[in-house]
């Protein structure tokens, strides 16, 4: 009988420490989270799991249901128009060899996928001698360090704000046109995923030393006010509460000591404040962090999940060849088959052709959202201890154009959010001004990055990005009149059918552009 008490106190004790224990952990993770939020840099991170990580507890997916049922509406067009062409040109005396042939190009493509040329196009080696898009990836060290060069030299009032803050505009305004120069002028010995990625990294750099810059600077601002403003009576307020907190921090030692806790683990982590930050390694842990925002005290895991982390890297392998895999044998061919119709304006094999490309381009979309956005930026979360997993949010359930944009890549919202629209806002802008400069800065970007790969000097990323302002009052009408089910059918829609007829009209520009005397 006495082995049992002996027992049941025993489990009492274990129970208790680790009630103990969750209840410090919460305590320290609340006391961080306080601390941080007084910070002059406006911290917008915060510890969370992704939607689609089971941890989450997310499963709201009824935008996907609307998603189904519009596929199905659209393949079941796209097989009407396909039979009504075929029925059309059965009914024309046309040669009978040719007539088979053009059958069988629209139903039949083979097997096209070849890894082969997978490896040849992300290693470079489609590229001239020396692998330019590399050593320009090489080359965006160097406005890096100048940015950091010239932050320390703010710090320390070796310039002046006013010509640091000039050097800072010119040294990211020539980041951007440094890959528009070089690939315009030296374009042949670039490849086309090369250059796509080189103008990828630059537009992250980009958006990454702009929040760098603009933290620092509220930083540095506050710590001048904090610097004129000081007082005698402010400073024995300051001196009694850090009384009171060495007291504090004696009794919690005390109460430590008592319950056999080992302190140094359950301390609240050490801030960081300005200009202990100023440093290549804060600077380099958030180029590499999955963030465009700018902290001096990112919130952190306490360990990497091996499980985990082999997930994302399986999905990260497995991902890139589906990708490659659809690109090559589904989107290729109907792309190409798209040129003749669109350049004749042939609306029929148009239309035909648009919705038999959407189904792909959309599939694919989809697979590099979940690669990019899930996958990937987990994977650099988990092994650089990110705790804000916030990536994306449940875009699949917006009911219009609004929310859609603020849902589906959290990193550029927040970044918009916090370095471009509350900026432009505060200086005495009205909100709508503030939301078509933060879709005319979207739209530039989404330009860039076609338009400067394929040396195709268009516009049509960038209309479509300043239609979605017209387009949000549309599906806003939908969702008051009609219901949430068709604003968020709507969304869908644009997105299903607005990035392949995007890719259309690149296509031809392109061939157009580059091979008119070759078709000639």
């Amino acid at each position: 009988m006495s082995g049992e008490t002996h027992t049941a106190v025993e489990e009492n004790k274990v129970r208790y420490r680790r009630t103990q224990s969750v209840t410090r952990a919460e305590e320290i993770t609340k006391k961080e989270s306080e601390q941080r939020k007084s910070q002059p840099d406006k911290p917008c991170h915060r510890p969370r799991d992704s939607l689609f990580s089971w941890s989450s507890g997310f499963d709201n997916f009824t935008g996907l249901v609307n998603w189904g049922f519009l596929l199905l509406t659209m393949g079941g067009i796209r097989l009407v128009l396909e039979n009504f062409i075929k029925y059309v040109l059965a009914l024309m005396p046309p040669d009978y060899v040719h007539f088979l042939t053009v059958v069988f190009d629209l139903v039949r493509y083979g097997i096209r996928v070849d890894p082969v040329q997978w490896f040849t196009v992300l290693t470079g080696k489609g590229e001239g001698e020396g692998y330019p898009s590399l050593l320009l990836v090489s080359y965006s060290l160097v406005p890096v360090m100048i940015c950091l060069m010239m932050e320390r030299s703010l710090a320390s009032d070796i310039i002046p704000e006013s010509a640091g803050m000039a050097v800072h505009i010119i040294n990211i305004i020539v980041l951007v046109l440094i890959p528009m120069v070089v690939i315009h002028v030296k374009g042949h010995i670039f490849s086309l995923v090369g250059a796509m990625t080189v103008c990828f990294i630059y537009c992250i750099l980009f958006l990454k030393l702009w929040s760098y810059v603009q933290v620092n600077l509220w930083c540095r601002t506050e710590k001048k006010l904090h610097r004129h403003s000081r007082s005698g009576r402010r400073q024995s307020i300051t001196i009694a509460q850090l009384q009171n907190g060495r007291d504090q921090e004696a009794e919690r030692t005390a109460n430590g000591n008592a319950t056999g806790y080992c302190n140094d683990k359950d301390k609240v982590p050490a801030l960081v404040h300005y200009p202990d930050n100023l440093h290549p390694v804060d600077l380099f842990y958030f180029l590499l962090a999955p963030t465009l925002c700018y902290e001096l005290n990112f919130p952190k895991t306490n360990r990497i999940r091996k499980r985990f982390l082999i997930k994302r890297m399986l999905e990260v392998v497995i991902g890139v060849h589906i990708v490659m895999g659809l690109f090559q044998q589904w989107m290729i061919p109907s792309v190409r088959n798209s040129l003749v119709p669109f350049s004749n304006m042939d609306l029929t094999k148009t239309a035909e052709r648009l919705l038999k490309l959407a189904i792909p381009n959309h599939l694919m979309w989809l697979c590099f959202f979940y690669l990019t956005f899930h996958s990937f930026l987990n994977l650099m979360g988990e092994l650089l201890h990110f705790a804000d997993r916030n990536f994306y949010s449940d875009w699949w359930n917006a009911n219009n154009i609004d929310t859609f944009w603020r849902t589906w890549n959290m990193p550029v919202h927040k970044w918009c959010v916090r370095h471009l629209y509350i900026p432009v806002v505060e200086l005495g802008y009205s909100k709508v001004a503030a939301s078509v400069i933060v879709f005319f800065f979207s739209a530039f970007f989404h330009e860039y990055l076609v338009s400067v790969p394929l040396k195709t000097f268009k516009v049509w990323a960038f209309t479509g990005m300043m239609a979605q302002i017209p387009l949000s009052f549309v599906a806003k009408y939908m969702e008051t009149n009609y219901g949430p089910r068709w604003g968020n059918m709507l969304v869908w829609a644009s997105i299903i059918l607005g990035q392949p007829l995007a890719i259309m009209m690149y296509y031809h520009d392109y061939v157009i552009t580059n091979y008119n005397d070759v078709l000639v």
